[in-house]
C-alpha cells in the first residue's frame, strides 16, 4: 500500500541527524516503510558523522510508490535548493495529491520548485527571505500545514513535524 511508504530525501553530506532520527524513528514506530533517497552513491553522512545508506537515487523516485515525500534539512541541504530533479519530484507528488513535507532549510527546495506560491510555510528562520523570494508566505510557527504541504523550522520541531505527517498519512 503506497500510503504506508514514505520517501525520505537526505542530503549526501551534512544532513541534520536529529531531524532524520526523529522523523525516521516515529515513522517506523507507526508502521510506515521508509525508503531513503539521495544522490550519494551509497552512504549519506550526517553533520556529526552518522552514516545512512540510501535505497533510491534521485532518478528512480516515483510518486505512485509513496504516500509522502519528506525532505530532511541540515547545512548540506542548501546544495539542493536548485536541484531540478527534486523540484520535479516535489511537483509530481503534489500533483498526485501526495504529501510534500520539508524541514529546516529544505522548504527552500519546494519553494524554488514553485509550489509555495501564496502558501504559508515554516522554515529555518534564517531562510525566511528565500521562501518570500519565491512568493511563499513565511510562518514563524514551528510547523505549518497548508493542504498537502507540511513544513517545519528545524530540529526542535521535528517531533511535531513527523506527527503531523503521520496524521495526514492516516487520513488516506
Amino acid at each position: 500500500m503506497p500510503s504506508k511508504s514514505v520517501l525520505l530525501i537526505v542530503p549526501a553530506v551534512d544532513f541534520n541527524e536529529q531531524e532524520y532520527l526523529t522523523v525516521y524513528g516515529e515513522l517506523i514506530k507507526n508502521g510506515f516503510k521508509i525508503f531513503i533517497a539521495s544522490d550519494a552513491h551509497t552512504i549519506c553522512t550526517g553533520s556529526n558523522g552518522l552514516k545512512v545508506k540510501n535505497d533510491v537515487n534521485f532518478f528512480n523516485m516515483r510518486e505512485a510508490n509513496f504516500g509522502a515525500v519528506v525532505f530532511i534539512g541540515g547545512h548540506g541541504v542548501r546544495n539542493y535548493w536548485d536541484n531540478q530533479s527534486l523540484h520535479v519530484i516535489a511537483k509530481k507528488f503534489l500533483a498526485a495529491k501526495k504529501i510534500v513535507a520539508a524541514i529546516c532549510s529544505a522548504p527552500v527546495i519546494i519553494a524554488r520548485a514553485g509550489i509555495l506560491d501564496g502558501i504559508n510555510a515554516s522554515c529555518f528562520p534564517e531562510d525566511k527571505r528565500e521562501i518570500e523570494r519565491e512568493r511563499g508566505i513565511y510562518s514563524d510557527a514551528p510547523v505549518t500545514v497548508a493542504k498537502k504541504i507540511i513544513t517545519a523550522q528545524g530540529p526542535a520541531s521535528a517531533k511535531e513535524f513527523v506527527l503531523r505527517i503521520i496524521n495526514e498519512l492516516n487520513k488516506v
